[in-house]
This record gives structure tokens, sequence and C-alpha cells, in this order.
């Protein structure tokens, strides 16, 4: 029995590996990669938002902020995808966000598995992207 080698990431390793991969949905992405994703998502938009505030935009429709939603949405997408692939899903797993609330338990019970051995999708998660 093989062992998944254990990748890990920290927010900055994380958010240059899926801006660098923005376009691979191929491969695998290990839990730390994705959360610290989201984890960076969260930060930027609450910093968004206080910029936005402190411009006169109180409902959050600044171009600036919707431009940099736009740009950061295939990355995000992208690395959704791989974290499925982790843990033997496909991708197409997405579409249970569309599923008011019992989608988005079913994925967030997903993004929350350990990652799997090898299966169809690669050996281990990906290392970091240097």
């Amino acid at each position: 029995m093989t062992t998944t080698p254990i990748v890990s990431y920290n927010l900055i390793s994380s958010v240059t590996s899926c801006l660098k991969r923005y376009c691979k949905a191929s491969g695998r992405a290990c839990r730390s990669e994705y959360w610290y994703w989201q984890l960076a998502l969260v930060i930027l938009g609450i910093i968004i938002a206080i910029i936005e505030v402190s411009m006169g935009y109180v409902d959050s429709s600044s171009p600036v902020g919707k431009l940099i939603d736009l740009a950061l949405f295939l990355p995000g997408l992208n690395v959704f995808i791989r974290r499925m692939h982790d843990i033997g899903r496909s991708g197409w797993n997405f579409f249970w966000a569309f599923l008011p609330i019992i989608g988005w338990i079913i994925l967030l019970v997903y993004c929350c598995k350990p990652s799997s051995e090898a299966n169809q999708y690669g050996e281990g998660p990906d290392a970091p992207a240097a």
C-alpha cells in the first residue's frame, strides 16, 4: 500500500499556485491549497469592501471590485476542480452549488475530506508551483 505524500501550502504559496495554474483543471489540489485560497479571497474581499465604502460605494458596485471578482473566478473554479480530483471526484460536482443549502453542504463535506490515494487524476496532490 502506497501512502499519499503530504503536501502542505501556506497562504502565499497557495495564492501563487492558484494564480499560476489559473487555467489548469487537471491534477490535484490538497486541502491546504484549497482552503488557503478561500481564506485569501475572504481577506481580499474585506479589503476591497473597506476601500469601496471609503470611496462612497455602499452597495459594493465598484467597477474595480467587479473586475477583481471576474479575474479571480477562473483560478477559484480550477482549484475547486483540482480539489474534487484530489478526493477522487469529478469536477462536475461543481453543479451541486446550484442546489441551495443541501448542495452547499455536500460541497463543504467534499472539500473537507482528506486526500485520497492515487486515483485516475494522479498520484497525489500537486506540489506548490515554483
